[in-house]
């Protein structure tokens, strides 16, 4: 009998205690064969920095707990039974620590754990490139040895959600000063991803990402989580240069200053990319430039509103690609029969609301939420977190896909199966009263909220 994707479950879990946590994780998986012996199984959590953006002891809200990384771990390798492999993995943000990141984790514990039970456990780093950044200017660029299996770089064509998206007259940006490269990867019929080669030849891939919102998408949870997948993030556009009279999605609205900004930063941003090692030296002009086109807390810019028209369309993509890709760069056709067998456990314990995903406030949600399709499993976190997920793109039009298709299910069908008596029900039903009421980001508020 075919697993019922449309089927999510929602606990209630209060604290971060790996051994509920386990008693939670570990029947949910057993019950629905989601591993056997001889797997590879791909663990990704969101690591995508250290810490806050502004508060640097704070973490917890801003990655996966090593509790539940833990807890799934042990459920993970009780299913192997001895046979398999388990590889724990991330591609942070091009300007984060990935040791610093692991001094949060109980990485030893993992690896222990894993010999104890006879299965080799594996840590990587998925980026090719580090930088150094000062006051959000990059001052250094390292190379770094990126996935051992080297990576799969895929070309979604006509199949991608950029199809029929005329590319905008000031391009695209992406994770880099190097816009013309990230237009270049999306015109001319390309539209291309480079990701890492042994996500793609994982046999089971198990999405652990935190609850949040985000600037950008409006929330980040599973489909979001994808950009970590990523060795090399400058194929990914997160916005079109410009304001929307310009044909860009960069700002909200057309002015003066937006316009000026427009010209002046890209300007010096594309001198950055030819001379790097001048970026060093433009440190005190930035401060000039916040006094002149206002702070990131005062202005709403580099697409950080609910008219991205951008970045939903590389997440949908990011998610085809998981489910079909090849090892070869083609993807595999026959529907979500033939996808890859995904698993997600969100730890939703303490979460993120406002200025996510590097700067939110902390949320003590106090839930854990699971599912076998990513779709499935974001539409109930939009809705738990007081979001209509009509209102949040790439959920939308996720399912809206006819070819390579992320769900085989309406949004009348999601059940929710929860310890909760009030969320136990299909999710249409959950009343708006018995959800959060999550603050989104600045840019997305008086537009997303139920």
């Amino acid at each position: 009998m075919a697993l019922d994707k449309s089927q999510v479950w929602l606990f209630r879990v209060h604290h971060y205690d790996t051994a509920v946590l386990f008693d939670k994780i570990f029947p949910f998986l057993r019950g629905h064969k989601a591993v056997n012996p001889g797997d590879t199984v791909i663990l990704k959590p969101n690591w995508i920095k250290e810490s806050h953006s502004q508060r640097k002891k704070d973490w917890d809200y801003i990655i996966t707990h090593p509790a539940v990384i833990t807890a799934t771990l042990k459920a993970v390798l009780r299913l192997l039974d001895g046979k398999g492999k388990i590889i724990i993995t991330d591609g942070p943000q091009t300007d984060s620590s990935f040791s610093n990141i692991l001094d949060r984790m109980n990485v030893d514990e993992w690896i222990k754990m894993g010999r104890e039970n006879g299965i080799e456990v594996q840590l990587l780093d998925l980026r090719e490139d580090e930088w150094i950044s000062k006051n959000g200017i990059i001052i250094e660029r390292r190379k770094l040895p990126g996935d051992p299996k080297g990576s799969v770089t895929v070309d979604m064509k006509d199949k991608s959600a950029f199809q029929g998206k005329p590319v905008p007259p000031f391009g695209y940006y992406g994770a880099d000063y190097k816009s013309d490269e990230t237009t270049w990867a999306h015109s001319g019929g390309r539209n291309l991803y480079k990701v890492s080669r042994s996500v793609i030849e994982g046999d089971v891939f198990i999405n652990l990402p935190k609850l949040k919102t985000h600037r950008k998408a409006g929330i980040t949870v599973c489909m979001k989580n994808l950009v970590g997948i990523n060795t090399y993030r400058n194929y990914l556009p997160h916005h079109a240069e410009g304001n929307p009279e310009q044909g860009g999605d960069q700002f909200p609205s057309y002015s003066t200053k937006t316009v000026l900004e427009q010209a002046i930063v890209s300007r010096i941003k594309r001198f950055w990319a030819e001379h790097p090692s001048s970026a060093k030296y433009f440190i005190p002009i930035k401060s000039l430039g916040k006094k002149i086109f206002g702070d990131n807390s005062e202005v709403i810019r580099g697409g950080s509103w609910y008219g991205n028209d951008t970045l939903w369309r590389t997440i949908i993509d990011l998610n085809r690609i998981l489910l079909y890709a090849n090892s070869d760069g083609t993807l595999r056709k026959g529907g979500l029969i033939q996808a890859k067998r995904y698993v997600a456990v969100v730890d939703g314990i303490i979460a993120g609301e406002g200025e996510g995903p590097m700067a939110p406030d902390k949320v003590n949600a106090e839930i854990l939420i699971a599912g076998f399709n990513p779709l499935a499993v974001d539409c109930v976190a939009a809705k738990i977190m007081g979001f209509d997920y009509q209102k949040i793109h790439y959920l939308r039009e996720a399912f809206n896909l006819s070819d390579y298709p992320i769900a085989d299910f309406n949004y009348e069908d999601l059940r929710v199966h929860s310890n909760n008596e009030s969320w136990d029900s299909y999710l249409k039903d959950i009343r708006i009263t018995d959800t959060y009421k999550f603050r989104p980001a600045k840019g997305w508020m008086g537009h997303i909220e139920l």
